[in-house]
């Protein structure tokens, strides 16, 4: 697995670098309509990009580590050697969780940080917020991983994947429709995909990152930008980073409480 995640994190990086190097190589050639800083579009456009992969890749680890937590490895008679001696049921998940997370976490900064890098050598562009947008993709990949090991009390392996990665679908469609309601001026199809997107917290995280690359850009350039790739850039604050500390809390007591219950 880890073999896999590292060649596709180094095709990845290198399908972003050749993007980069062509796009950046055309900007100072186009003509763009007035009130829009072409050098500023490109940039923020292909590093909002870069961040939806870096969450997809980020998300995809944590699935695979921890899809099978509890009743996978119950079903392959690898958890109760463990859960039969002085260790309880929580640390058990508690410890599965930190593993998964000292793992994606510095994976989705580096990956993060070697895009941001390598948009600034190409195209002499940072985001308006450089550190927190990168921690809230690392967040979101994180809610995944304990959504996964939720799943994994109740769910087959297989089972739990698809349901995890069927769940970060949604998500994903959710800020495209907040898109088309932008676009559209809807007011309603805005707030439907507001709510789903918190009811998800990754995606509302990874919207806010996606605005905090852009907070400083103005006018018709950042009105474009506010639409994002893959789900608008929406503004989510401290209330959005509560509410996904204690989404992280509730999923973690619901995994423990389903476990405490659950005959191995």
């Amino acid at each position: 697995m880890f073999v896999v995640v590292c060649l596709l994190t180094i095709a990845f990086i290198a399908l972003y670098w050749v993007g980069n190097r062509y796009v950046f190589g055309h900007v100072a050639h186009i003509n763009p309509p007035e009130g829009v800083d072409a050098r500023t579009f490109a940039g923020a456009f292909l590093f909002g990009m870069s961040m939806f992969g870096t969450l997809f890749l980020g998300v995809v680890l944590a699935v695979f580590l921890t899809l099978g937590a509890v009743r996978g490895d119950a079903e392959r008679g690898l958890l109760q050697p463990l859960v039969v001696r002085p260790v309880s049921r929580s640390t058990l998940l508690v410890a599965r969780f930190f593993g998964a997370a000292a793992v994606c976490a510095p994976y989705v900064l580096l990956v993060y940080f070697a895009t941001m890098v390598l948009t600034r050598i190409e195209g002499s562009w940072t985001p308006d917020h450089v550190v927190v947008p990168g921690l809230e993709l690392a967040a979101g990949v994180l809610l995944v991983a304990a959504l996964s090991l939720l799943g994994s009390v109740f769910l087959t392996s297989i089972a739990n994947g698809i349901a995890v990665f069927m769940l970060f679908g949604a998500g994903l469609v959710a800020g495209l429709l907040g898109n088309v309601g932008h676009a559209l001026d809807s007011q309603g199809l805005v707030h439907a995909a507001k709510i789903a997107a918190w009811a998800v917290p990754f995606e509302a995280l990874y919207e806010d990152g996606l605005h905090g690359i852009t907070a400083k850009t103005s006018g018709l350039t950042g009105f474009l930008l506010r639409l994002g790739p893959f789900g608008g850039a929406e503004n989510g604050g401290a209330a959005l980073r509560l509410w996904a500390v204690a989404y992280l809390v509730l999923v973690g007591a619901a995994a423990a409480w389903g476990f405490a219950r659950k005959d191995l």
